[in-house]
C-alpha cells in the first residue's frame, strides 16, 4: 500500500460519489491507482479508518494507495476563490459569478449592492445561487454591525440609505484615505438640502446600470430627467449604484470632522476639498488649467 502510484505530476482529481468498485475504477482511469482490485482490498482492510468522501482533492505525484486513501478520509476539498471588487455594479458581478470556474448553475440578475465585496472560497460543484446567497448575508451581517457603531447625527435614516451613500463615494474616489471626507461632503450637503451633484450617479444611469462609459458626460446626460440624475434632484438616488466594500461604509458612518460642500478631482486619483462655492471655484480653475480635461468633479 505504500508503494508510489502512477501518478507523474501532482493533480486536483474530481473524486464522484459511488460504491468502492466505481471508486477504484474512476481513480485508475484518471491515472492516480494502477491497480483497481488492490485499492478494493485496502479499502476494505482499512474499513475502520472511516469512509471515503467524494470531491474535489489534491493528489501529490506517485501518491501511494496509502496516501490516496488518507486524502479520501481526511484530506480538506480543493478551495476555489472567487472575488467580488468593491464597487462593481450588479451586472458586473453577474459577470464575474457566471466566469467563476467549479460552479452549477445559473444567477440572472443580482440586486444593486446586495452582496459584500470579499474573496470567496467554494467547493467544486457550489451552485452559483448558493455562493451569491453567502455574499448577501455577508452584506446584511456587516451592514447590521457597522449601522450599529455609526456615528451620532448623520444625515442618514436606514441602513439601506448607508449602502446608497456608500455605494457613491465607493465609485467617487480612488484614495481609500479620502473616502471619509468624501462621505463628509455628501453627508452636509444632505443635511442643508443641497443636490449631492454626484457624477457616478449619473454615470450609472446614462450606462443603463453598466456603471461605465466609453465617453465623458454630456450635458444631455447631464440634464436627463431621471431618479439617478442628482443634478436634477435633491437627497439621494432611489437605490445604491454598485456593491460598495467595508472601507466605504464604514466613511459614510463615521464620516470626517469637516464643513467642506463641495471637491474636484485633482487629476491624479484624489480631490481638492472647499468650503465654499468660491474656494471652490478657485480650486476647479487652477487644477483646470494643470491636468488635461477629464470628467466632471462632483459635487459642483
Amino acid at each position: 500500500m505504500r508503494q508510489p502510484g502512477p501518478l507523474a505530476d501532482a493533480r486536483e482529481i474530481v473524486v464522484p460519489y459511488g460504491r468502492t468498485t466505481q471508486l477504484a475504477t474512476a481513480l485508475a482511469r484518471d491515472g492516480i491507482i494502477d491497480t483497481p482490485w488492490l485499492f478494493r482490498g485496502a479499502v476494505w482492510l482499512t474499513r475502520g479508518d472511516g469512509p471515503l468522501h467524494a470531491a474535489e482533492f489534491a493528489f501529490p505525484a506517485r501518491a501511494s494507495i496509502q496516501q490516496v486513501l488518507t486524502i479520501l478520509r481526511t484530506a480538506r476539498p480543493v478551495q476555489h476563490r472567487m472575488t467580488i471588487a468593491e464597487g462593481l455594479t450588479a451586472q458586473q458581478i453577474v459577470a464575474v459569478v457566471a466566469r467563476a470556474e467549479a460552479m452549477t448553475g445559473e444567477v440572472r440578475t443580482i440586486e444593486e449592492g446586495a452582496v459584500l465585496p470579499q474573496t470567496y472560497d467554494y467547493e467544486f460543484g457550489t451552485d452559483r445561487v448558493a455562493i451569491v446567497a453567502r455574499a448577501k448575508a455577508a452584506m446584511e451581517k456587516n451592514l447590521a454591525a457597522a449601522w450599529a457603531d455609526r456615528a451620532p447625527g448623520l444625515a442618514l435614516s436606514s441602513p439601506r440609505e448607508a449602502v446608497i451613500l456608500a455605494s457613491i463615494v465607493e465609485r467617487e474616489t480612488a484614495k481609500p484615505e479620502e473616502r471619509p471626507h468624501v462621505a463628509a461632503v455628501y453627508l452636509n450637503r444632505l443635511r442643508q438640502g443641497m443636490k449631492l451633484q454626484a457624477d457616478p450617479t449619473v454615470i450609472y444611469m446614462a450606462s443603463n446600470g453598466a456603471g461605465v462609459l466609453d465617453h465623458p458626460l454630456t450635458r444631455a446626460e447631464l440634464d436627463r430627467n431621471d431618479p439617478f440624475n442628482t443634478y436634477r434632484n435633491a437627497g439621494l438616488p432611489p437605490a445604491p449604484i454598485c456593491s460598495p466594500g467595508l472601507g466605504s461604509l464604514n466613511a459614510v458612518l463615521h464620516p470626517s470632522a469637516s464643513d467642506d460642500l463641495f471637491f474636484v478631482a485633482d487629476g491624479s486619483g484624489g480631490h481638492v476639498f472647499s468650503r465654499t462655492y468660491e474656494a471652490h471655484g478657485v480650486a476647479v480653475t487652477r487644477w483646470r488649467s494643470l491636468v488635461p480635461p477629464a470628467p466632471r468633479g462632483s459635487p459642483n
